[in-house]
Parts: structure tokens; sequence; C-alpha cells
């Protein structure tokens, strides 16, 4: 297997999610630190635009949004498996929910005044500006929680996950699965970045319980690895045929043909466009063809849920 290069910072929630699965599959990794903010020259250069965190690149492949991470580690490594049967539509919609509304709810909290104090309490003020209106530029357009109403919310779906542990030691069972380590991310912000507002977990004591566990898991074997080594290694390897049985079903939901030249990107959060020629376009996925000066051909793949495809005009 080509070894796995994750580039990511180290309180991107998101990317915790991805550390903790690799911890919990054993799988070794490389580990590439990428900007908080933009401009991510390097990480563009392997994504075509796409610029959220964290990223995985194998070889010239490039794997986008850690929904289809997932799925490419679960297909790596399928022991131990993050979609425990018989349960796995359950396990996928409710990770969702936890990438999409948990994150949001518990970000929107984590945000407040106190908490953005203690982010950047050792940073330079122009460091806290720059967050801030590089944030508003990936949710333009995006409804955002009150911190107010964003605490009412954050506590009830605190005491359902309390709930949820009542009989087991994990969300749905006796070992963790997908859903866990997506609702686990956001929490883990609040406990470790955001610690002074961390009291919110404590009327939810079997929910600190289950974050202990989550935690014990690790990170696995990782090693450091720089951009411009992660860069060279997608210039020298050519991107992995599209060899899995769903990848050669095309899935036309738009009128658009493989060979297209396109555009990928976010339906609201990091709505940055990727552009490269549609060469995969099936069920789960989506993945373009695209050239870069530095990193060579590479192979950029998306999830279809919560990203659009569009056709670009010719000039």
């Amino acid at each position: 297997m080509t070894e796995l290069i994750l580039h990511h910072y180290p309180t991107s929630p998101f990317s915790e999610k991805i550390r903790l699965i690799l911890g919990y599959k054993n799988l070794p990794w490389k580990s590439v630190i990428i900007p908080m903010v933009m401009p991510k020259p390097d990480v563009v250069a392997l994504t075509g635009g796409y610029r959220k965190t964290p990223v995985l690149q194998i070889g010239a492949d490039i794997y986008c949004d850690t929904a289809l991470i997932c799925d490419v580690l679960e297909h790596l490594q399928p022991t131990p498996t993050l979609y425990p049967a018989p349960g796995k539509g359950l396990e996928r919609i409710l990770a969702h929910w936890a990438d999409n509304t948990l994150f949001w709810t518990s970000m929107a909290f984590n945000t407040q005044p106190k908490g953005m104090a203690q982010m950047f309490e050792n940073a330079p003020p122009e460091m806290a500006r720059a967050f801030i209106e590089d944030r508003k530029a990936m949710s333009v357009g995006m409804a955002r929680l009150r911190p107010a109403d964003a605490a009412a919310a954050y506590k009830s779906y605190l005491r359902r996950l309390s709930d949820m542990l009542d009989d087991w030691p994990f969300l749905l069972g006796d070992a963790p699965c997908i859903a866990d380590f997506a609702m686990y991310h956001p929490l883990w912000f609040t406990r470790v970045r955001t610690s002074v507002l961390a009291g919110i977990l404590d009327a939810t004591p079997a929910v600190l319980e289950w974050m202990d566990r989550m935690a014990a898991i690790g990170h696995g074997s990782m090693e450091k690895f720089s951009a411009a080594e992660a860069i060279a290694v997608a210039a020298a390897s050519t991107p992995a045929p599209l060899h899995d049985a769903h990848d050669n079903v095309f899935q036309d939901e738009h009128g658009i043909p493989l060979g297209s030249r396109v555009q990928v990107c976010g339906e609201s959060f990091g709505p940055e466009p990727s552009e490269g020629e549609l060469i995969a376009a099936t069920r789960m996925h989506y993945t373009l063809s695209r050239s870069d000066e530095r990193a060579g051909l590479l192979h950029v793949h998306f999830p279809r849920i919560g990203y659009q495809l569009k056709a670009v005009a010719p000039a």
C-alpha cells in the first residue's frame, strides 16, 4: 500500500476525527502540517482549489472531505470496521448529522468571545482577525447560530448522546463505529481547544467517560513530513486506476458526460471550486483529473453528498 499522507493542523476538529481513525485501524501515516487559514499554496497545488482540512494523499490521488476519507481508509483496512453490520445505514446517517449539525452547533458555542479569547490568547491580534475573515469567506450565505441558541441546543444534544450510552460503552455497541468518531471531534474541540467553556460537558458524565475511551484510541504511528516532500511524492507517482466495481459505473444526474471540463465545490461551507476533467461520477463520488506544474498529474476525489458538480463553459 502506498503511504498515507494527511495534510492537517493540530487543532482542526475534522482532522482529529481522521487521526483517531488512523489510530483505530493501526494505519501508519505521514503528517504534513498546513496553514489554518489561506493562503495554502501547497494544498491548492494538490486539490486545485479545495482548501478545507484535512486532505488525504495517497501518491497522486487526493481525497477531499472526511466522509470520503473514512471510506478510503475502510477499503484499505477493513478491520476493525467503521461500519459494523447490521446498522451501516444508521451509522452513516448519524455521522452525517454529527458532521453537519452537531459540529456547527458546537462551533457556534465554542467561538463565543470567551472561547475565541482562549484560542488566540498567545497569538498576535492580527491572527485572530485573519481567522475570522478566513472563516467568513468560507461560510458566505450560511446561517449561523448565536452562542446562546447554540448553548441550548448543545446541552440537548449532549443529553441525547448520554442516553445512547446507557447500555453500551460506545454509542451503538461494544466497539466504536463511524458515528462515534464523527460525534467525538466537535466535543473534543470544546474540551481541548476551548476548555474555558468545557463545563457544558460536566452535566453528562457518561459522555465524558465515553470521550476518555475515544481519546485512549490514540493516533497510531505517525511520521513528520513536509509539504515539499508530499508534492514530490505526487509528482513521482501515477494516479491509481479506477478499479473498484462502483468506479466503473457512471451515474449521470447532470447531463454532463465523462471527459467534460467541470468544477466541484462545497454546497455551503468552503465554496472554493476545484476544476478538472470529469473521469468518474459514481453513486458515491466524483473524480477529477488535473495537472499541476509542481505535483504533476493528479486524481482529485470528492463525495457526492455535500458537493456540487458544474460544467465549465468552453473558453
